[in-house]
């Protein structure tokens, strides 16, 4: 058999499959870099451009809560003046209580007696006088009691005084100040 060297091709051919591996494993790596930077510029991309929206965000909800402080100061505002308002209108709505309540006493107070004071303290009204007689001070309370502007008088103290007439007592009473005619009134409207 004839002796044929084959190692010089093999070894050629060798070198060449290197030199081909080499060169593919260059263009994988450049290929590689490339989609590495591309991917990192994109994402670099997207998170700037979500930090501007982000900013954005935070502009209009720094905004948005300005308004609401607002609308909450305008809130206040508005309670305040509506129970201003409602202070107005029960002053005016209460201020001709006053003249009703000193009428209806001067057409409960019977002849024969006079009252020497007068004391409010909340609901109840304090009254004090002096009567020529203790039947006067008994029709004074039926009147007050039968009045609409007032309720439940009480009798607190009784004493002589002989200074004013032979029957004259001072009294001391209370009488609580009613809202029924009020509350009829507002029933009828």
């Amino acid at each position: 058999m004839a002796k044929i060297n084959l190692r010089p091709w093999r070894v050629e051919y060798r070198a060449q499959k290197q030199k081909e591996f080499q060169q593919i494993a260059v263009v994988v790596a450049g290929i590689a870099a490339a989609l590495v930077f591309s991917w990192k510029t994109v994402v670099d991309g997207q998170v700037s451009n979500q930090n501007e929206r982000n900013s954005l965000l935070q502009t209009e909800i720094s905004a948005l809560e300005k308004q609401v402080r607002e609308i909450k100061d305008l809130k206040k505002r508005r309670q305040e003046l509506i129970d201003r308002m409602r202070v107005i209108q029960e002053l005016q709505g209460n201020r001709p209580l006053a003249v009703r309540y000193f009428d209806d006493l001067v057409h409960a107070t019977p002849e024969g007696l006079w009252l020497t004071g007068l004391k409010r303290e909340a609901k109840a009204l304090q009254i004090t006088g002096v009567a020529e007689s203790n039947n006067r001070v008994s029709s004074f309370m039926r009147n007050l009691d039968q009045s609409d502007w007032y309720e439940s008088p009480n009798l607190t103290g009784v004493t002589a005084k002989p200074e004013f007439g032979e029957q004259a007592s001072a009294f001391q009473m209370s009488v609580m100040v009613s809202d029924r005619k009020k509350q009829e009134d507002a029933e009828q409207q």
